[in-house]
């Protein structure tokens, strides 16, 4: 592999490893303009997009995490990101709904592969704030059913007992 090559893969390397998960999309037919306009939104989330060459980024990810085999073909480019992939893959498929590319090809978490499916299911969970804010309120449920029933018990108990009518 030439000096360049190595370079680049290097490259992708590195960022494969600093992120949490990647999506690649096919970004066919994307101008520049809806280019940036995705880049922006996808800056929001935590997340980047950049554009691949599909041989070196197959060695690149072999090296970083496993061989990921077939479907690196067409005009490919890779979303990162460290924070929240549902997030991430709401902004690509919000994108999608609104320009008709670009297309989600796959995605990894860890060692994890995702289909494209499973990526849209993803894109339609509420956001990690809203997840963790209703579990919290699951969790707490039951504890606070019990502090009421707790307190009415005491206060029934502690209230004077009505005095006959005379």
């Amino acid at each position: 592999m030439r000096v360049e090559k190595k370079f680049i893969s290097q490259e992708y390397v590195n960022r494969l490893n600093q992120s949490a998960f990647f999506i690649v999309v096919d970004y066919r037919a994307l101008t520049v303009g809806h280019f940036t306009e995705l880049r922006k939104r996808l800056r929001k989330t935590g997340a980047e997009i950049h554009v691949v060459k599909n041989s070196i980024f197959r060695i690149a990810a072999k090296e970083a995490l496993t061989d990921i085999g077939t479907g690196l073909s067409g005009q490919l480019a890779i979303v990162t990101g460290n924070k929240d992939i549902s997030a991430t893959a709401k902004v690509v498929k919000t994108f999608d709904k609104e320009f008709n590319k670009p297309k989600i090809q796959f995605g990894y978490i860890g060692n994890e592969r995702l289909e494209a499916p499973t990526l849209m299911t993803l894109a339609d969970l509420p956001p990690i704030e809203v997840l963790r804010s209703t579990i919290l309120g699951l969790i707490q449920a039951p504890a606070s059913s019990l502090a009421r029933v707790i307190k009415a018990y005491v206060d029934k108990q502690s209230e004077p007992e009505a005095l006959p009518a005379a």
